[in-house]
Formats: C-alpha cells, structure tokens, sequence
C-alpha cells in the first residue's frame, strides 16, 4: 500500500525518535547520572553474586539479595545492549566490535570491567558534570588506551577526520564545472589553448576524485559501490575516465565536455543522496561479501557510466546541431563514431553485470533469476543496447536515429539506477527514496523533450543551414552529415 505525505512524515519522525534513543543508549543508561559509580557497585556485587550462585547450585542455603542485585544489572544492561546504535567497545578475539551493554553483561563471567567502558563512564560523568579537566583526561585515556590497542582504528580514524576536512568531492564539482566552462569556450575561439586547459584540469579533478573513491575503500575496506551514494560517486568516475580517453582520441572538447558535465552532476547526485546521514554505513547481510561488491556491482555500474555518457554525448550533438552553429560535419562523425564505440562499451559491461548479478542471487536466493524489479531494470539496459547495435548494423537509424536513441537510453539506465529503487519492493530496495521521486520525472522528461527536438525537420537545424541573409532570402542547408535525408533548396 502506497503511503501518503503525512503517513511517510509520521513514519520519518518515528524513525528519528527511534535513533535518537538508541544513541542515547548506547554508551550509558538514559536515566544514568553517575555512571563509573554505578559500575563499581556493579563490580563490586559480581564476586558476592558468583558464590552465591555457586552455594544455589550445590544446593546450600545462598543470599537471595545478593543475586537479585547483581541480575537488575544485567536486565538493565542487556536493555541498552538491545538499544544501542554504536558498536564502541573493540573485541580481542576478533575484528568485531560491541556494544557497552553486551560488554557488561559478559562482565559476569570475567569479573572485570572493560578499561574502555570505565573510560567512556567517567567521559560522559565529566561531560554531564562540566568537569573540563576529567574530560580531557578520559579523552587522553581512551587515545593512548585505542593507539596501543587498536592502532589500525586510530589510523582510520585520523585518515577519516583527514578525508572529511578535504572534502574531496566538493573541490571536484568545482573542479568539474571550470573544465566544463573551459571545454565548451573552446567551441568559440581559441580552441586549441582551451582545449588543452581543460584536459589537464580534467586530469586534476580526476585525480581529486580519485582520491575521494580510493579513501572510501579503505576506510570500509570494500570495493567502490556499497550502496546508492557511492555508486553515483563511481558512475561519474568511470564516465570521466571514459570520456577522457575520448578526448585524448579526438581532441575536439567534445569528450572534455562531458566528463566536466558528467563529472559535476554524479557527484551533484551523490550530495543529494548523502543528505545529513552516514554515507560509510555498514552492509545489510546479502550486500557484505567483497567478491561481489567487487565484480557484479563494479561492472553494472560500469555500464551505466557508459549508458550516460553515451546520452551525454547525443544531448552535445542534438543541442548543438539545433540551437548553434557549431556542429560541423567532422565534428558530427566524431560525436557518431564515439557515441556508437560508447554503446558498444555498455553493451559489454552491462550483460556481464546481470549474468554475475544472477550468479550472485543463485547464491544468496537460490535463484538466479526471479524477475525481481532490480533485475528486471538490469535486463531492459541490456535489450535497449542490443536494439540500438542491432538497429545500427541492420541499416534502420543512421546517425541522427542512433543520438535519439541514445538519449532514450539516458531514461532506461535512470529508471534502472533509481526507478525501481523508489518502488520499494523486492530483493534489492535497499536505497528507497520517495524525495527524489520529482527530480526522476523531471529528468525523463527532459530527454523526451530532446528526442522531440532531434526529430525535428533538418530545415530548422541551425547548424544544417546557412544564415538567412542569402541572397533569395531563405535558409539554406549547410552541409548534411552522412546518413540524414537531404533537403533541396527552394
């Protein structure tokens, strides 16, 4: 059943109250007000409680109270265990961590306290108290405690607050939007020199870019997409790559062009996708298995990254062959030949995606199919590239036919990315969102919008005919790039 505003408004609100108590449980009892006492009474009970469990078991007369104690503990305990949203007490027999609760709780059968929860008690005492300098010295203790303990932990964690303080996806944007800029400047004049400044600030935000991408991995210690965040972060640098390649080919500013436009509007996504929340979550139990993250997801993503850049690069020919005059006739067979080698590229990445995705499934689900609507979406990527190859070889579109249909593809790969996302149903709703609901229709309709204008007759293509200051006074055609229907002149 579909919600209404107000029903997801309710929902969102309870959410929220259900999150805020758990982090309020999670280092210490709500209703705690001095805590690191409460665990030395805790403490000291536990000896007295052991041996009176111990005279109950050999049937000797045993301090009833003396249990009771120690098991209002462990209920409260194990209260905050269940609550607890943070994970911050390390394990020594493994890489998995605890939470305080379940660290307390096993207290009763070491006897001992864990230093880390003292740590944490008397930090949230001083916190609580205003007392500045236990503060400091509790933090100092929980530092040197973690550096000696836990040194790839404290690594990570100064590399993150490092990462954070960079922000490398904001300089890249910024980066992005200057080659962009730079890239379509010289379609006007002093194209070599522009050309050639924005390849190499491509380059530099690429490198940003990267860097973003590569910290991201090794601080979740996964393979780039883990979820809808980092694979808007790794379509758009895939796509830059891609296009780069382009323009290192034919060096016209068309695939500069759009590695700054694809560049900029990925990571604009992945902003929006990021909202206030955390982008380095932990994994739902089916997605935590590195193997596949690295293989399936890497490659279904790759295809994408070529489906958009394909569409971008028919959005640069329809645009500028009907509203400018710059679309000369080498510049439309580049803008063809690359956009045909694109769609050839996605093909590839997209079909061996889905058959790992299914391979995958076989061994989560059982089933390497279940027309899931992931899958589904998945598949309509792969036919849309086969009927474009086939339509092109067999002789049905020519150039103008293979940009309409590659920005039709722009439609199929977004519905696929965040379409059957926002269903909230199956196997794979792991990213649902309604809020971006808007933003989908709006950009489906924009590429329908522009496949109308592509189907427009040649006449009213700016670039296709001459200035209307001909001596007849009418338009004339300019050139017709091969494959277009001729138009003969009045």
């Amino acid at each position: 059943m579909q919600r209404s505003a107000y029903q997801s408004a309710v929902l969102n609100l309870r959410n929220a109250l259900v999150l805020c108590q758990r982090l309020k449980n999670s280092l210490r009892p709500e209703d705690a007000h001095d805590f690191s006492k409460e665990l030395e009474t805790y403490a000291a009970a536990i000896p007295p409680a052991a041996h009176a469990a111990a005279q109950r078991e050999k049937g000797e007369n045993f301090d009833k109270a003396k249990l009771d104690s120690v098991t209002a503990f462990i209920e409260r305990y194990e209260n905050i265990s269940s609550m607890a949203y943070i994970l911050a007490v390390p394990s020594a027999e493994g890489p998995q961590w605890r939470s305080v609760g379940e660290t307390l709780v096993e207290s009763v059968g070491t006897g001992e306290i864990h230093a880390i929860v003292k740590a944490y008690a008397q930090l949230g005492d001083a916190y609580h108290g205003g007392d500045q300098r236990t503060f400091n010295q509790a933090s100092a203790l929980l530092r040197e405690w973690f550096s000696k303990e836990q040194p790839n932990a404290t690594k990570r964690t100064s590399f993150e607050f490092l990462f954070n303080h960079v922000d490398p996806f904001t300089n890249s944007m910024v980066l992005y939007v200057l080659a962009f800029l730079l890239a379509c400047g010289s379609w006007l004049g002093w194209s070599r020199p522009l050309n050639r400044t924005a390849f190499y600030l491509l380059l530099l935000s690429l490198a940003v870019h990267t860097f973003g991408l590569v910290s991201r991995m090794y601080l979740q210690e996964r393979p780039p997409v883990t979820n809808l965040y980092s694979s808007a972060i790794f379509i758009g640098w895939g796509a830059v790559i891609v296009a780069l390649i382009l323009e290192r080919i034919f060096r016209d500013g068309i695939g500069a062009a759009c590695a700054g436009a694809i560049g900029f509007i990925t990571l604009i996504i992945a902003h929006h996708l990021a909202g206030s929340g955390d982008t380095l979550e932990m994994l739902q139990a089916v997605l935590d298995t590195n193997i596949w993250l690295a293989t399936h997801v890497v490659a279904i993503t790759t295809g994408y990254s070529a489906m958009f850049l394909a569409g971008m690069l028919a959005i640069i020919y329809i645009v500028r062959g009907v509203f400018t005059r710059s679309l000369k006739k080498e510049t439309a067979d580049s803008l063809s030949r690359m956009t045909y080698g694109v769609v050839c590229f996605a093909t590839l990445f997209s079909f061996v995606g889905t058959v790992l995705g299914g391979i995958w499934a076989d061994q989560s689900w059982g089933r390497f199919w279940g027309w899931d609507p992931k899958e589904n979406g998945a598949v309509l990527i792969v036919l849309w590239c086969a009927i474009v190859l086939h339509a092109r070889w067999g002789g049905f579109i020519r150039p103008r036919g293979l940009m309409i249909m590659a920005i039709f593809g722009n439609v199929v790969t977004s519905f696929s990315w965040f379409g059957v996302n926002m269903l909230g149903v199956g196997l794979h709703s792991y990213g649902f969102m309604q809020k971006a609901f808007p933003w989908l229709v709006g950009f489906i309709i924009s590429q329908l919008a522009l496949m109308a204008v592509a189907a427009m007759p040649l006449e009213r293509w700016r670039s296709f005919r001459t200035s209307t200051d001909a001596p007849d006074g009418k338009d004339k055609l300019k050139f017709i790039p091969p494959g277009l229907v001729e138009v003969t002149p009045e």
